[in-house]
């Protein structure tokens, strides 16, 4: 019996992602184990091991397809012994890959006939989970349209703008009476070029991503900001010393490892910080997991150091060399990116003096490094000059009070300008 291979949810949170490309073709044997595909999430790009054996029959997803949803049949597998040029291809047809569009503004393929606006009570999708292109999301929230009511003629059932454009506006199902509807949030205003040459890019996964929970961040977790100035003469100066005795292993502390192991430290001596707001209760961790920023070439991720104040700055930076390595290459696993119990954002090395990080849900606070440069400082009632950063926590509210926050970033301050207590 023919074996439908599906497109895996390859992390806790994925819904959608693009089959970058296949390693296999028709004809193929695989084992279980083999390497099948290249599937890219919003956070990296991902192997796609087989789980069954057998001979591939039909690729139904073409590589390069974007926005293949979860469960999608992507390919089929004839089982020893069916002869592949009679196995039918399993959950349908073979779908093309659609031709890339040089903008979202683009029009998406239209079926031969414009379908005509469906009854209310057929579904766009199977499940609660509406299937629809970002185009055709974006036009119905502008026309009032409840995608629930809408018939999708793309593949698997995929609402296009082609379906929305014949639905009828105004059709927006209105909120339980029982409960108090939020505000609706304002539409983005609309790409405009105003007439100036310009390039077009199309938003990656992980840029979508970006935009889609820094905007919930704002918007619904109430942010305070706390920031202190800190003296870094003392940790620079142990900085070298270690790094002298650590030069025969290979390994060179760098500021950012020893203010992850600081933070660590701080969120365990403050552990009212160290927590994530649950509507109702609240999670209180016992350990410090830290999501440390990354910048890279599509955008941001934030790889994590488990248990980073149980750890040695030693071994901080081996794993954060390691981490950083290959968050660049899109080769991080979900769980060496996904958690944390709070993070930590340095731009110092671009010179910027003070910044305030927008708090990565559903962690309940972020720390923000400032450059590290030389000041007037008071040193024992005296103005000298000292190396001085400023650090900026960003503090979920509902959780975390202001006097606890304060508390924290005072701990964090303490640890810095004695930063014995972080070797100890």
């Amino acid at each position: 019996m023919p074996i439908a291979i599906k497109m895996p949810a390859l992390s806790p949170t994925m819904e959608e992602g693009t089959l970058a490309k296949w390693l296999v073709k028709v004809g193929d044997q695989v084992s279980a184990g083999d390497i099948m595909a290249e599937i890219e999430t919003d956070k990296a790009t991902m192997e796609f091991e087989a789980v069954d054996e057998g001979t591939i029959a039909h690729i139904q997803v073409e590589e390069g397809t974007e926005g293949v949803a979860v469960g999608t049949v992507i390919a089929t597998l004839a089982e020893e012994g069916e002869d592949v040029a009679n196995v039918e291809p399993a959950g349908g047809a073979a779908t093309p890959a659609p031709a890339p569009a040089p903008s979202e503004a683009k029009e998406e393929a239209a079926p031969a006939a414009a379908p005509a606006p469906a009854p209310a009570a057929a579904p766009a999708a199977s499940g609660d989970r509406i299937i629809a292109s970002p185009l055709a999301k974006r036009i119905a929230e502008q026309k009032g349209i409840d995608l629930s009511t809408v018939k999708g003629s793309g593949p698997n059932g995929r609402i296009v703008k082609a379906d929305v454009d014949g639905a009828q506006p105004g059709t927006a199902a209105p909120a339980p009476a029982a409960a108090a509807a939020p505000a609706p949030a304002a539409a983005p205003a609309e790409a405009q070029d105003f007439g100036i040459p310009h390039d077009v890019e199309k938003l990656s996964g992980m840029r979508k991503t970006i935009a889609r929970r820094l905007t919930e961040s704002k918007q619904q977790v109430p942010h305070i900001y706390l920031t202190v100035d800190i003296r870094l003469d003392a940790l620079l100066k142990l900085r070298s010393e270690l790094n002298a005795a650590l030069e025969p292993q290979g390994v060179k502390l760098s500021v950012n490892d020893m203010l992850i192991k600081a933070l660590a430290k701080s969120l365990e001596q403050v552990p009212a910080c160290n927590v994530q707001f649950a509507g109702d209760s609240m999670l209180q961790f016992k350990r410090a997991d830290i999501s440390v920023a990354v910048s890279i070439p599509n955008g941001l991720i934030t790889p994590i150091v488990k248990d980073a104040g149980a750890k040695a700055m030693s071994k901080i930076s081996t794993e954060m060399k390691d981490l950083a390595t290959r968050a660049k290459d899109g080769k991080l696993a979900p769980e060496e990116y996904q958690g944390g119990t709070a993070s930590l954002s340095n731009m110092g090395m671009f010179g910027i003096k003070q910044f305030e990080a927008v708090i990565n849900p559903p962690q309940g606070m972020i720390m923000a490094i400032g450059a590290g440069e030389k000041r007037p400082y008071v040193v024992e009632d005296s103005l000298q000059i000292a190396s001085v950063m400023s650090a900026t926590g960003s503090f979920d509210h509902r959780a975390i009070d202001g006097a606890d926050g304060a508390q924290l970033m005072k701990v964090f301050k303490e640890l810095i300008e004695a930063p014995l207590g972080l070797v100890a």
